[in-house]
């Protein structure tokens, strides 16, 4: 069993004034939350890591026959609805009619559904009056109704009406459940893929395609997407009924607004890693990244329904376990549209590639979308097996003049290719001129001699790390520190030796790690900090982090060991705001989104799967540091040593380049100083300090093992809260991503040129 270990240490110079059991709570950690998540989501854990609490079987008409195969699972949170209370036989709400419980139709992650057929009277198949109906139980104490009504009432008061969703004719409260009275539909088209021995022809997949994209484009039109696009969720009309091609769209249990309703614009952008929303089989990236949800995800959702219907299969299914939600988002950013529509006519490619080039608040041009399938969906409307007609009057309230508007302009980069690849990330930070040293390619046997040199010099440690073993060494002048040791041992993170500094008011201002287990931890005095814990996990802990932060904790430290990493928190960092940005690439849409609202890049690292980036707002209102990034296939020392700063400084400047790896990071700096002219025209003295992160991307075995869970002890100097804090863990590990940090302590806050140009 690897060694997993936490450490928790208190300042002696405040260990008697401080009380972290009245410690308060941080009131946000990363900004607000993206609105349009209302309450009644369902959602999932990544710590968790994918435990299913729950299966779907969505739908207002099953088939009787049993399914070939069981459907997609839908990850939710939630009891079981009125397990300890029987349904009502009979249902009246207000002034409707009497309705007797019949058969059950399906059951949702927070609901169920039964027929509802009228005691007396009624006429037709459909509307208020017909003979049945769709009854829709959700008990008061599911984990929905917490607060009263089911969120999804809120959505169809507000969508009732709209273009392909089914019309709601009563709602209200009876006993112990809320109910929904509402349209009956016929066979969804996951029963009508399996009836037709689970494949569905061009024709009809691209009808499916047009006229989903109508509905969808009804549903944005009111401000919400859907969240939860699925095979299951589009039901066609009752057979024997002018609806019967008819497609209607179900299930607003997880739809959330893209666009506030106050003031009309988008809704921020977030990232939660640990909440998921819909299901893992048909999510957009984002949904599994835990961004915030848009009209994009919508889109992506429905690329992986038509290639499902067509194909019969997608690449990820197969997959279970606690890391199936894992796997599953990784190998969608590995497949390429060109890897998954291989078998698929050249449309539905088209789609793909489109919708996953999409950026978060990007208005989708649907017209164009459906022009996409013009040659597929067959010039006669009356043969297709689809109606259309919510395609063909979208077609003619626009005219085609507008399809091509998307073209607009320069052509997107495409983001999923689908192959390994290799990038170095640079991050620039504006910093002041100080005098500083670096040494590179440093074996272990010559690390003491270059820092004691640098000591001789007034010269202290401000970062370290580590590539193929070997270790690079950043001594500054202006850290601040004002006495320092480090420890070069053959453990990652020595427990023990931290322990015994951190007895002498010593605190961790920069650790490395190497593939072959080792590690370099560097502790000085003279630092802001007040307490201190860390961790060493075979995972990313972002569910520790979330809980430190709360306990007003801030990251100051990370690195990597292998598949190993460890990471520092410190109380007193001056980051009251802390997020994390976390993807399968580099995540160039996120990150700048957060630099819009104030954040800047303090801690970055990557792994063969992933990549992961703190950024944090400073404590004190300080003028904004000017942060720029770069990428490049290989290690930019031209750019380093030919005018990086010429470029951003006008004249030359002062580098630090830190750069990581698959398991790992490596240190190359520039040791000179500048005058630098700001957007004011004003010279002053400034640097620039580059941080690299060389994201490798392979392939991996889908066997892989990964687990958001590990098992831990908390080494606790003064906190006793603190020594619980990991023991709820289950006991078993696996691989993922790994974070590196950039010391903090020797930030120094200058003008943020907002004239620079990006890099990215």
């Amino acid at each position: 069993m690897p060694d997993l270990q936490v450490g928790v240490r208190r300042s002696q110079r405040v260990r008697n004034n401080q009380n972290p059991s009245g410690v308060v709570a941080t009131a946000t950690r990363g900004g607000r939350r993206g609105r349009g998540r209302g309450r009644g989501c369902r959602v999932m854990n990544h710590n968790d890591n994918g435990k299913l609490l729950g299966h779907v079987r969505p739908g207002l008409e099953m088939p009787v026959r049993q399914p070939v195969e069981r459907s997609a699972e839908k990850l939710v949170v939630g009891e079981e609805e009125g397990s300890t209370s029987p349904l009502p036989e009979r249902v009246k709400l207000g002034n409707s009619p009497v309705y007797k419980i019949d058969r059950k139709l399906g059951k949702g992650g927070f609901g169920q559904v039964y027929v509802g057929r009228r005691v007396s009277g009624g006429a037709g198949r459909s509307g208020p009056d017909a003979y049945e109906l769709a009854l829709k139980f959700e008990h008061k104490n599911s984990k929905g109704c917490n607060y009263g009504p089911p969120y999804e009432w809120q959505v169809y008061s507000t969508l009732n009406g709209c273009y392909g969703l089914p019309l709601v004719h009563y709602k209200g409260q009876q006993g112990d459940y809320y109910i929904l009275v509402m349209d009956m539909l016929g066979p969804s088209l996951w029963d009508v893929w399996n009836s037709n021995n689970q494949m569905l022809s061009e024709q009809m997949v691209a009808c499916i395609a047009v006229e989903s994209i109508s509905i969808l484009e009804q549903l944005h039109s009111r401000g919400f997407v859907h969240g939860d696009v699925k095979p299951e969720n589009f039901l066609l009309g009752q057979p024997g009924t002018p609806e019967e091609k008819k497609l209607y769209l179900i299930d607003l249990g997880l739809a959330s607004r893209w666009k506030d309703s106050a003031s009309g614009r988008h809704v921020d952008y977030d990232q939660k890693p640990d909440v998921f929303r819909g299901t893992v089989r048909y999510a957009s990236v984002h949904a599994h990244l835990g961004r915030t949800g848009s009209r994009r995800d919508d889109l992506e959702s429905l690329a992986y329904t038509l290639v499902f219907l067509l194909r019969g299969k997608l690449p990820w299914q197969g997959y279970v376990g606690e890391n199936k939600g894992f796997l599953v988002c990784k190998k969608k950013m590995a497949t390429s549209p060109e890897m998954l529509c291989c078998l698929c006519p050249p449309p539905f490619q088209h789609f793909l590639e489109m919708v996953t080039n999409m950026k978060f608040d990007e208005e989708p041009n649907y017209s164009k979308l459906i022009s996409i399938f013009d040659n597929s969906i067959g010039s006669n409307v009356l043969l297709r097996p689809i109606l259309t007609d919510g395609a063909i009057k979208a077609g003619q309230k626009r005219g085609r003049s507008l399809v091509d508007l998307g073209d607009e302009g320069q052509p997107k980069k495409k983001i999923r290719l689908g192959t390994p690849a290799t990038q170095w990330i640079s991050v620039y930070n504006c910093r002041n001129s100080m005098k500083q040293r670096y040494h590179y390619n440093v074996v272990d046997s010559r690390l003491g001699q270059h820092v004691d040199k640098g000591r001789e010099d007034g010269l202290f440690i401000s970062c370290i790390a580590s590539s193929a073993n070997l270790w690079a060494v950043v001594m500054d002048a202006g850290t601040g520190f004002s006495a320092q040791v480090y420890e070069l041992s053959p453990i990652f993170l020595p427990k023990e030796w931290i322990m015994e500094q951190w007895d002498k008011n010593f605190y961790i201002t920069s650790i490395a790690g190497t593939t072959n287990g080792s590690s370099l931890v560097v502790m000085s005095k003279g630092t802001a900090y007040t307490q201190q814990s860390y961790k060493v996990s075979d995972v990313f802990p972002f569910k520790w982090i979330n809980k430190k932060w709360k306990e007003g904790f801030s990251v100051t430290s990370m690195t990597t060991a292998g598949s190993k990493w460890g990471i520092v928190m410190s109380r007193n960092a001056g980051y009251p705001n802390q997020v994390v940005e976390l993807d399968f690439l580099y995540p160039s849409e996120g990150i700048h989104r957060r630099w819009e609202n104030g954040y800047r890049i303090t801690a970055a690292a990557a792994t063969a799967d992933q990549a992961a980036f703190i950024l944090s707002t400073p404590k004190k209102k300080t003028p904004e540091v000017a942060q720029e990034t770069l990428r490049t296939s290989a290690f930019p020392s031209t750019h380093v040593k030919m005018g990086i700063g010429e470029y951003w400084c006008g004249s030359p400047g002062t580098e630090t380049i830190q750069l990581g790896r698959k398991s790992g990071v490596s240190s190359y700096s520039s040791s000179s100083s500048s005058s630098s002219s700001s957007s004011s025209g004003i010279m002053r003295k400034a640097r620039w300090k580059l941080v690299l992160l060389n994201l490798v991307k392979e392939k991996s075995a889908t066997t892989a093992q990964y687990d958001e869970f590990s098992y831990a002890l908390n080494f606790d100097r003064g906190d006793a809260a603190a020594a619980e804090a990991a023991m709820d863990e289950p006991e078993y590990f696996r691989r993922t991503f790994s974070v590196r940090y950039a010391d903090p302590s020797t930030h120094r806050r200058c003008s943020n040129n907002n004239n620079n140009p990006s890099l990215l």
